[in-house]
């Protein structure tokens, strides 16, 4: 006789259905930004994402929503699409794109580093060497195939620094975010709102910026068709695992995003990263899975 998964089970295998979506944003979000711009794509995007969101989920009732959620949750969610969509837009070549994704997913290291700091999880010493990893995974990513050193990572920054300063505040925004959620969230169906929020910020922004009129590129308004619905049923997903699931199951899992991301980016951008890109996959994901076990029971 089967037995039903218990619901707290159920929830974070929802919950890990998000991480497998979130995967393919990165290559999307580079390929829609070259065809209608890294403001007019994105908000492109959302728009589709908030309107599906809202046919799948309905739309919230704000009074019964917690306040401190409603603004400091809303204003983080839309905060980090926001970076992530033009740091991945304003990014010079696809290569530098990839890099700006690896930087993304700092957030889960960040994310177990600030449930300890805030004492929602205990953590032991391994924290520290776990977080070091993470970030030697980044510079490693940065430095390509060549000899590092810190002029070289500064030259590195200095070419780009909106986009990088735009790809690491998102990390921290989402990992800011996941513990709001866990604290305050809501069962109310907020997604559709905060993704209507993120799409009114970005037109706003396309409007007031030097980008071109938006073409009418059927291929590419595919692509826009088919992230926006992994938006939609990504963010649904989390928040669900998030409020109802285990969190530190979730964030294990999440680990391993960088790694399936970067593979799936790389060819569908047809983008080949040297072994020394690769290897900061790996180190990111090693510290990410440390950081991980540091908070194990």
């Amino acid at each position: 006789m089967n037995h039903p998964l218990p619901a707290s089970r159920r929830a974070t295998l929802i919950g890990m259905g998000a991480v497998l979506m979130w995967s393919a944003s990165v290559g999307l979000f580079r390929s829609i930004a070259e065809l209608f711009g890294a403001a007019g794509g994105a908000a492109l995007v959302f728009t589709t994402s908030a309107l599906l969101a809202t046919l799948a989920l309905g739309w919230p009732r704000l009074r019964a929503i917690p306040l401190p959620y409603l603004l400091l949750g809303g204003t983080l969610f839309v905060a980090y699409e926001v970076a992530l969509a033009l740091a991945l837009g304003w990014a010079h070549d696809r290569p530098q794109a990839l890099e700006l994704g690896m930087i993304n997913y700092l957030w889960p290291s960040l994310t177990v580093l600030l449930a300890v700091l805030t004492r929602q999880q205990r953590g032991s010493r391994l924290l520290l060497p776990g977080l070091a990893l993470c970030l030697m995974g980044i510079v490693w990513v940065m430095k390509g195939e060549r000899a590092w050193s810190p002029a070289l990572l500064w030259h590195n920054l200095l070419q780009n620094p909106s986009a990088y300063l735009l790809a690491g505040a998102a990390a921290l925004l989402w990992a800011c975010y996941s513990l709001v959620t866990r604290r305050w969230g809501s069962r109310e169906p907020v997604i559709p709102l905060f993704l209507a929020i993120t799409a009114a910020l970005l037109w706003g922004h396309y409007l007031g910026s030097d980008e071109p009129p938006l073409p009418l590129h059927l291929p590419g308004l595919g692509q826009v068709l088919l992230l926006g619905g992994l938006t939609a049923a990504a963010y649904s997903c989390w928040n669900h695992g998030v409020l109802a699931g285990n969190l530190t199951q979730l964030a294990a899992f999440s680990y391993f995003t960088p790694v399936l991301s970067m593979a799936l980016a790389s060819l569908w951008l047809g983008v080949a990263p040297g072994g020394g890109f690769f290897a900061g996959v790996t180190m990111v994901t090693a510290g990410s899975l440390l950081c991980w076990w540091a908070t194990r029971r």
